[in-house]
Parts: structure tokens; sequence; C-alpha cells
């Protein structure tokens, strides 16, 4: 049926109203603040923790993966070391495959600051990025290693951090071959000491992606929304776990006094256009009260109250 319009005058007013809605919507592509929502994917500390000094927690992924499925998360961030093994990639793309959870990227640490390591950090996170693209990963968190007995609080000398850029310049070289896309991924060390590290690596590289842990930061004394305001067209990632007044950490996101609302109107109002994870913790010797799978079930119910993803 065709609609007559009795003036152009007329059409584009009913157009623009017709297009203005779609604006406040996700119904037009491109347009909207998420025009494509940032995907929740959840980081298996939770399941490392069980498994010192090295967090290998390869044992548990069947574990993991299936408390994930029907949970609401869109995919798995690795840790590293689970990609290090010689059968990482037919033994994860299996799992990822049955349970349908797609592995979206991997956390990676090295004491990068350490000039003696270059050549073998450069080894290793080779490897990582090769079987994470393998498995169609894209995201890799950097941690760029504590200086412990350092000066000054364990601040970074300037020779240092230098050799800290070059191991992140060469990393991010590789990263654009396979197709990974880095990030750097604070502790509370990088951010402490008026951001110190943090500050340092972006003299260096200044457009570097980053991928701040908002529970980290708290704990060091940083405000995430400040960060935010400051940062935030920089943030493509991060990661969300929830803590008490007390500093606590709660058994599931939502439980604590994290202000996630202010925190996603920050990103919101910086147009962030990046993916988070979830990281789950708990405190030592702590018992879950429920299973791991509705721990997760509850976490992703809240990340998405709070942020609409």
């Amino acid at each position: 049926m065709m609609i007559l319009y009795p003036s152009r005058r007329r059409f584009l007013e009913q157009s623009g109203a017709v297009l203005a809605g779609l604006l406040l919507t996700d119904g037009f592509a491109g347009t909207s603040v998420y025009a494509i929502k940032p995907k929740i994917s959840a980081h298996l500390w939770i399941y490392a923790s069980n498994h010192p000094p090295n967090w290998d927690a390869t044992p548990d992924l069947e574990r993991a993966f299936a408390d994930l499925q029907g949970t609401g998360v869109d995919g798995v961030e690795l840790m590293a070391v689970n990609l290090k093994h010689d059968d990482a990639v037919e033994r994860i793309g299996k799992l990822s495959a049955t349970y349908k959870l797609p592995i979206t990227g991997t956390s990676y640490s090295a004491d990068m600051w350490n000039a003696a390591k270059q050549e073998e950090i450069i080894t290793d996170v080779t490897t990582v990025i090769q079987r994470l693209s393998q498995l169609k990963g894209k995201n890799l968190g950097l941690s760029v290693g504590n200086r412990a007995g350092g000066p000054a609080k364990h601040q970074k000398t300037d020779a240092e951090l230098d050799a800290q850029a070059g191991v992140l310049r060469k990393i991010v070289a590789i990263c654009k071959q396979y197709q990974v896309e880095p990030n750097l991924h604070n502790h509370t060390y990088e951010v402490e000491n008026g951001l110190h590290d943090l500050k340092g690596t972006l003299a260096r590289l200044p457009d570097i992606r980053l991928g701040p842990d908002l529970n980290w930061m708290i704990r060091a004394g940083v405000n995430p929304v400040d960060f935010i305001n400051t940062y935030g067209q920089q943030i493509s990632y991060f990661h969300i776990r929830d803590q008490y007044a007390d500093g606590t950490w709660t058994e599931y996101v939502g439980q604590g006094v994290t202000d996630f609302p202010a925190i996603a109107a920050a990103l919101k109002a910086k147009n962030f256009q990046g993916n988070a994870a979830i990281e789950l913790a708990f405190p030592a010797n702590y018992k879950p009260q429920k299973p791991l799978k509705e721990v997760w079930q509850l976490s992703r119910a809240s990340v998405k109250k709070a942020f609409g993803w």
C-alpha cells in the first residue's frame, strides 16, 4: 500500500521522528551508543586459584565449561598457562565446541621490566598468541609484572620502564600478525603510587589499548569512574569483580558496594565499544555458599542489570 504524504515537509518530519526513535533503541545498527553490545566473558581465575603456584586449571577446564554453559556469558577468557600445553588447542577447542562457549581471549603476565628476560618472554608469548589465534580468541590482557624490592615503594626505574615498553612493542607487533587485540591489564602495582607504572608505559606507548581491572583499581585507591573519565577512549576491555565495604570479595557480582551504575554511565559517556569479563575471586579458605554455576548466573544477571549488556 502506498502512503501519500501531504507535503515534503511532513514527510521529512515523520521520517525524522522514525529515525529518532531508532536512535534511542538498538534497532538502527551503527548509531546507538552500543550498536554492537559488549560481549561478557568469564575469566577462569576462580578455578586457577585452586592450583598454586602455577595457577594451571587445565585439570578443571571441563568442569569450568560445564559450570558456565547456560549462565548467559558469551565466552571464556583463559589464562596463558592453559595454552602452554602441547595439546591445548585440541583440548580447549573440543570443550569450546561441546559447550558452545567461544574462546574470547586470555590473560598473560610476565616480568616485562626485566631486560634479561626479554627473549624468553617473546618466545613464550608468541606461542600463547599463536594458539589463542588458532582458537579464534581475540583479546590478550597483558600484565607487565611487579618490581618487588625496587626503589620508592617498588616503583620501576626509567631503564626498567624502557625495557618494559620495548617488550610491549614487540608483543603488539606479534598480535597484529595474528589478528589478536592486546590491552594493558592492571593489578594494584600498575596503578598505585599515582599510576606511576601505567603512566610510565603510556609515556612510551601512548596509543596502547587499556584493559583495566576495576576492582584492583579500587583496592589501589583509584576511583574507576575518574580513571574512565581520563582514559576512557583507550579502554577496549575491562574486568568486573565486586567487594564489600571492608574490602572482602563477594561471592558474586552485585552483593557488594561497587558502584557499577556510575561506572556504566562513565563508560557510556565515553562511547565504550569494547568487551568485558567477569573475574570471580574468593577470600582465602572461603567456601562458596552456592554452586559455582549459580554464582556465575547471579553475577551475569547483575552485570546485565547495571550495564544493560
